[in-house]
């Protein structure tokens, strides 16, 4: 098995500052024991213009052979002749990605001790494998490598055997990749896909690939339009992992929607909105008729104030005591959850890592008394999957949710509130998109927020419940949150899902609060 790695500099900035980021001096010819052999590192060339490492892997077939993988799952797919005679030696597999990943480990990690300055830049590389096993031929691999960054991929099929073109071309391609890119996502692209472009892993699968797989995915696989190939490919098919890892690419994508960091928060209307402030109303928002010497009107409750209020009255309806807050944000709804002591146990969830760090500072979770501390929890989740955790409650919110979730993966959500976890009550808040007329500072046929998928009319958010409750064996009924205008109704709308047996009337805004 064989790479290469090529870079071009100048006088200033040299192409052998490629040994620096390899941590492999140039001018040293380097071998490692591997558990299958010996990885060979050395350069062909180093100069200023144009520095080129060279990666050999020497695999001993024997060595396969005792480990029990040279043949059958995981080992030598094709082996043709024997378990001693196959491509393992030969083409770039897991055996490979495995050496790359021991002897360049502080590379791939980004790590450069000597120049840290350089860890961070692209470059210009080329890389070249004369053998790649492709399954699923060149057209996968283009597809694979594509979304990379990579400015060139050529990938030239392997014939059979070029005396005879007429037997057609190998499951071998000779790949070539060309661009200005960073090392350190280069070689984490290779570690990733270079099994999964081989089908096959020469060791047993653990649950620890899961964590393998998305540290080397950092940053690109998430939002990779083969994710799904990619992780299935890599984890051998193993559903419970390959679940387990969708899921947790998941989280990273939809707390990324907004081009953030995982540890960034998506946004939350239980906050503001970016086009409609919610601390104030469309009509009078600034207080009139006040004159010197006179007290002034009192100032309107902001609508997110009002909305929580309506929720708690439609909790305390429901005599809910253990309530899920779902897409809790930074912990408004929580914290007035937790003023109230009819609420004995009050969970937060939220997808964002850093949201869920707004919360905690904001409910000052660190200084909490015990018993306070033993009634509220934060943690993070995905509605778009089920979750045990989420079982046995009395009552679950999703307070201006639902609008954030794109219109094909809604029905996910709904299972798993609805579905898995079926707590007694469920309480639904979103916008009513005929009451945005009203806003003044939303320009005509915007949204709330520009994270949201969609906003639905009262009509429309009506079918949807009715629906809803109709699969999930639930009873609904609607409330209005906000002035109700009467030509365009209220700012916000509210749906309160009862499971049947236990079905009540619902309180309007006010009542019960």
């Amino acid at each position: 098995m064989f790479l290469t790695i090529t870079t071009t500099g100048t006088a200033e900035e040299p192409a052998t500052d490629l040994g620096f980021l390899l941590h492999k001096h140039p001018a040293r010819a380097q071998a490692f024991s591997t558990s299958h052999g010996t990885a060979h590192v050395f350069y062909p060339e180093a100069s200023a213009e144009r520095c080129t490492a060279a990666l050999l892997l020497e695999v001993d077939p024997l060595a396969l052979v005792r480990q029990g993988r040279g043949k059958g799952r995981g080992g030598a797919p094709d082996a043709a002749l024997a378990q001693y005679v196959n491509d393992r030696p030969y083409a770039a597999s897991s055996l490979f990605a495995v050496a790359l990943s021991a002897v360049f480990r502080s590379a791939l990690a980004g790590h450069c001790t000597a120049r840290p300055e350089l860890a961070g830049r692209a470059r210009p590389l080329r890389i070249e494998i004369p053998a790649l096993p492709a399954r699923g031929g060149a057209e996968l691999v283009h597809r694979l490598f594509g979304p990379l960054g990579w400015e060139k991929v050529t990938v030239t099929p392997v014939p059979l055997d070029e005396r005879f073109p007429e037997w057609g071309d190998s499951r071998y391609v000779r790949l070539v990749l060309e661009g200005e890119v960073r090392l350190a996502d280069a070689l984490r692209g290779l570690y990733v896909l270079l099994p999964v472009l081989d089908d096959a892993k020469h060791y047993w699968i653990a649950p620890d690939e899961v964590d393998k797989l998305l540290r080397a995915g950092d940053g690109w696989l998430a939002e990779h339009p083969e994710h799904a190939l990619i992780t299935a490919r890599y984890l051998a098919r193993h559903k419970r992992l390959t679940q387990d890892a969708l899921g947790r690419l998941e989280l990273l994508r939809l707390t990324e929607a907004e081009g953030a960091g995982p540890d960034d928060t998506e946004p939350d209307d239980t906050q503001s909105d970016d086009a409609v402030p919610e601390d104030t109303e469309p009509h009078d928002a600034v207080p009139e008729g006040a004159v010197d010497g006179e007290e002034a009107p009192q100032r309107p409750v902001p609508l997110a104030a009002r909305r929580r209020a309506a929720i708690l009255g439609a909790l305390r309806a429901a005599g809910a005591a253990r309530v899920l807050d779902l897409g809790c944000g930074e912990g408004h709804l929580v914290r007035d959850l937790l003023d109230d002591v009819a609420f004995t146990e009050i969970i937060g969830v939220d997808v964002s890592v850093r949201a869920l760090g707004i919360a905690a500072r904001r409910l000052r979770l660190d200084r909490l008394g015990e018993r306070q501390s033993s009634r509220v929890a934060l943690i993070q989740g995905s509605l778009a999957y089920t979750d045990k955790r989420l079982t046995g409650y009395d009552a679950a919110v999703l307070s201006e949710v639902i609008e954030h979730v794109d219109l094909p993966r809604l029905p996910a959500l709904e299972y798993a509130v609805f579905g898995a976890a079926r707590p007694r009550t469920v309480v639904v808040t979103t916008p009513n998109v005929e009451y945005n007329v009203r806003w003044e500072s939303l320009p005509a046929g915007r949204v709330r927020h520009r994270d949201h998928r969609f906003e639905w009319t009262r009509a429309e958010f009506r079918g949807w419940a009715e629906q809803v409750a109709a699969r999930f064996g639930y009873a609904v009924a609607h409330a209005p949150v906000g002035d109700d205008d009467p030509e365009v109704g209220p700012p916000t709308q509210m749906a309160v899902f009862t499971r049947a047996q236990d079905h009540t009337e619902t309180p309007k805004e006010g009542e019960a609060a």
